[in-house]
């Protein structure tokens, strides 16, 4: 099989089931391996009574990236794509894959998000950090060649979230080129009901600082962006106060959760740093262990 389709999910049964539904007509003749985390919704009893999924990891840790890597574990194609459970891959995505992955490192596309009012989408996301050019990918829609991941040692585990930028900035740090491909669309359909998720402030801020020190170090051009990511959510929350939307308490206990993250982040980053000065910067990557899996059931 020319292209591996690796599958995260956790507790989304019903939208596993679409995702996996829009893979087996779009491309059946992939290597599927979903990546079950401890749901306790009946995803494992779904899963095993299809015939469109080739392999089915059981694992006890809820950490997408962990999820990521059990699953780039058991991929054998040279070309591994990495697709979202709440996501449904488009017509022409199997082919925007492979053309992208034809000369390319890293090919990625956009989220289509159907709205009641309408259909909105995303745009390509770049910057410039200290002096290297940085393309972000779309963490639920992106294929990368097995040898680029082998290269970076897959995602580091210590993120619970921003794996996937952290994984930009080592694709940027090994001139691995990210391709934009808008034909690589996949589709999300937002319910009625849907919520909002609560932003967990600790773990945003200890994420940026961690994936920043660890990637560029202590230099001026990271303090400055730390410091405008923070001013600017700190401005954000103090209008919900001015607005009586928040209460002064919750807006100076956010403050707290933020400083927290950035000095966890910055302590964990520059010990990351440390223990890996390649260029790869991933101490916590897919080689750091072999039990991941609880159960592998393998029908190949």
């Amino acid at each position: 099989m020319e292209l591996s389709v690796v599958v995260p999910t956790l507790n989304g049964r019903e939208e596993l089931s679409a995702c996996l539904d829009a893979l087996a007509e779009e491309v059946p003749d992939a290597e599927t391996i979903v990546v079950n985390g401890p749901s306790a919704d009946g995803t494992t009893g779904m899963v095993r009574d299809r015939e469109d999924v080739d392999v089915l990891v059981e694992i006890a840790d809820r950490s997408v990236n962990v999820a990521r890597n059990a699953g780039l574990d058991r991929a054998t194609s040279e070309l591994v794509a990495l697709v979202s459970q709440g996501l449904s891959v488009e017509d022409g995505w199997a082919t925007a894959v492979r053309e992208g992955l034809d000369t390319g490192d890293v090919v990625s596309g956009p989220t289509h998000e159907q709205l009641t009012a309408g259909m909105t989408t995303q745009p390509e996301e770049s910057k410039t950090i200290a002096g290297r050019d940085v393309t972000y990918f779309n963490p639920g829609n992106v294929a990368f060649r097995k040898s680029v991941l082998d290269a970076l040692d897959g995602f580091d585990e210590y993120l619970d979230i921003g794996g996937s930028r952290d994984v930009a900035h080592r694709l940027a740090a090994q001139d691995f080129a990210v391709d934009w491909n808008t034909r690589m669309c996949v589709s999300r359909k937002f319910e009625a009901d849907g919520g909002i998720r609560e932003t967990d402030w600790t773990w945003k801020y200890r994420s940026l600082s961690y994936r920043l020190i660890k990637n560029y170090g202590v230099r001026p051009t990271v303090l400055r962006r730390l410091s405008s990511h923070a001013s600017r959510d700190s401005v954000d929350a103090l209008k919900d106060v001015v607005r009586g939307e928040t209460a002064p308490s919750q807006w100076l206990g956010t403050g707290r959760d933020v400083l927290g993250g950035l000095g966890l982040g910055t302590k964990d980053g520059l010990l990351a740093r440390y223990r890996d000065r390649s260029q790869r910067r991933n101490p916590n990557g897919r080689s750091i262990r072999a039990d991941r899996a609880v159960t592998v059931y393998d029908w190949r």
